[in-house]
């Protein structure tokens, strides 16, 4: 196995259908990237853009995560209920379609626009007193239907074959595509599954971009010239070069002064070192003026 140095910043994956995404980061960390994370990972069903963090990438989880939006297009099936809320589950209910009609269909894809919250599905990462909703689901333990907010800005019925749909969607990040699929059957009456489910885009980026898993494996050093930098990442955010006293002072973790157009309105930056990603920074209004302060440094291990 070639094993390559720790790189730092962001591989966009396109996932295939089947493995899990840690087993798809299993397959980066053999190449000799320990540190390593994702920002939202995809159901074993789904494929798509999996975005991986390398080395001091994976400091920008979190807000990856809270200010990208994503692209979804998939498929469901009326007349199946199952225990996952999409087709690899054990089926709970079957019941006829036939009564549906493509009017009623997209209707309720177009209702999806005015969720604002929707059931989070009882197999799913989510935790109730510190433990994974699919891990109780398994022991068959109980436990109190969980809600979470969100947004969906688009929601287009691409194909109606019954008693499949295709549909494509663009939604807040956390929003599970299962649970709109479970909640339109439970609206038409006759139950949903999701049946296959493609990530299009997560923010900032599209599959025109991704790279299979494969293509690493079969030669690690195509990995280094598809990483791509912190700045890629965080396309909002500005992009401030510090002079070389200023990059000691955020090293120090002390904050350095805003002296650009952004710092009226932005409130978070991204402050560079000889081009180099050093930290993350929020403003702060100081009675001594208006200053970037280091909300996560960049700095623990060298940039390569």
């Amino acid at each position: 196995m070639h094993v390559l140095p720790q790189l730092h910043g962001v591989l966009v994956l396109r996932k295939p259908s089947g493995p899990t995404s840690a087993r798809c980061l299993t397959a980066i960390k053999r190449l000799g990237q320990k540190k390593i994370g994702h920002a939202g990972t995809l159901d074993p069903l789904a494929s798509g853009v999996l975005l991986v963090l390398l080395g001091q990438a994976t400091k920008l989880s979190g807000y990856l995560q809270s200010g990208g939006g994503k692209i979804y297009s998939g498929v469901l099936r009326l007349g199946q209920t199952t225990d996952t809320w999409d087709s690899e589950g054990r089926i709970l209910t079957e019941a006829p379609w036939q009564a549906v009609s493509e009017a009623d269909v997209r209707r309720e894809v177009a209702a999806w626009m005015e969720l604002e919250e929707q059931p989070v599905p009882p197999y799913s990462a989510a935790k109730h007193q510190g433990q994974p909703l699919y891990k109780l689901a398994r022991k068959g333990v109980p436990a109190p239907q969980k809600f979470r907010h969100t947004k969906i800005s688009q929601a287009d019925t691409l194909e109606v074959s019954l008693p499949f749909v295709r549909f494509r969607v663009a939604c807040s990040s956390g929003t599970y595509i299962r649970s709109l699929a479970h909640s339109l059957g439970m609206r038409l009456g006759c139950g949903a599954v999701l049946t296959e489910l493609t990530r299009e885009y997560s923010h900032p980026f599209g599959l025109d971009v991704a790279r299979d898993p494969a293509d690493f494996t079969a030669d690690p050093a195509l990995l280094a010239s598809c990483v791509r930098p912190v700045a890629e990442a965080l396309p909002e955010w500005p992009a401030i070069s510090l002079t070389p006293a200023e990059a000691a002072l955020v090293r120090n973790g002390m904050p350095v002064p805003c002296r650009t157009a952004d710092s009226a309105t932005k409130t978070q930056a991204l402050l560079l070192e000889q081009g180099q990603a050093l930290a993350l920074a929020r403003r702060e209004e100081t009675p001594k003026g208006v200053f970037w302060a280091v909300a996560r440094g960049l700095w623990n291990q060298p940039q390569h």
